[in-house]
């Protein structure tokens, strides 16, 4: 696997090495101990999810609260997508930055997106079909999401009409929700990562 730190800092793309002959393919997408040489700590895994989109939605930018935050692992088993992470960790020297990274069924790259982070994406083709695990169990009390059209965002979807949910629709501007204390802190954020590291069992190695 080949781990690549993006400009949003804390999120890392990975590329796994696929071995393929006249059958088809075989391929590691998660591997909790390498992941841990790289961000400090193993990511717990408490839930997996699976996402189907037609060409053109775009669903996003949603982000938990910290603590407990969630952290998350991603990547595109069938089709594309453009898949996007933003900092809304107020205090960080990144806030508002955001980065777009392809993810499809041919390179399979995963992205591990760190708690305190906004995440959304476009399906670039029908039947785009994303797979999540997740470092917490879905709480919707503790669920909330940015607006993905936000002009201060200028966020570049790869669509003229992107199809979104009422409540994406419905979702504040990024200074909207600063302004209402909903965003995660920059140092609870931390603080949270620096516990997931203190959980990391004793003794446990990996490789790049």
């Amino acid at each position: 696997m080949r781990f690549s730190e993006l400009s949003v800092s804390g999120c890392w793309e990975i590329g796994p090495d696929q071995h393929t002959d006249v059958r088809g393919a075989f391929l590691e997408w998660f591997r909790p101990d390498l992941l841990a040489e790289v961000v400090g700590h193993t990511m717990t895994v408490a839930q997996a999810n699976v996402s189907v989109s037609a060409k053109g939605v775009v669903r996003g930018i949603h982000f938990s609260v910290v603590p407990p935050g969630q952290a998350k692992y991603v990547t595109c088993v069938r089709g594309a997508v453009l898949d996007v992470v933003v900092d809304l960790r107020v205090g960080s020297p990144g806030f508002g930055r955001w980065e777009a990274v392809r993810l499809d069924d041919v390179d399979r790259t995963a992205l591990y997106i760190p708690a305190g982070l906004g995440h959304g994406f476009c399906a670039l083709t029908d039947d785009a079909t994303l797979c999540y695990l997740s470092s917490e169990t879905y709480a919707p009390h503790l669920e909330h999401a940015i607006d993905p059209l936000d002009t201060s965002l200028a966020i570049d979807w790869p669509t003229e009409r992107p199809v979104l949910s009422e409540r994406d629709l419905a979702a504040p501007s990024l200074a909207a929700a600063r302004a209402s204390g909903i965003l995660p802190d920059y140092a609870a954020c931390a603080v949270r990562e620096g516990a997931a590291s203190q959980r990391r069992p004793a003794g446990e190695v990996g490789g790049l």
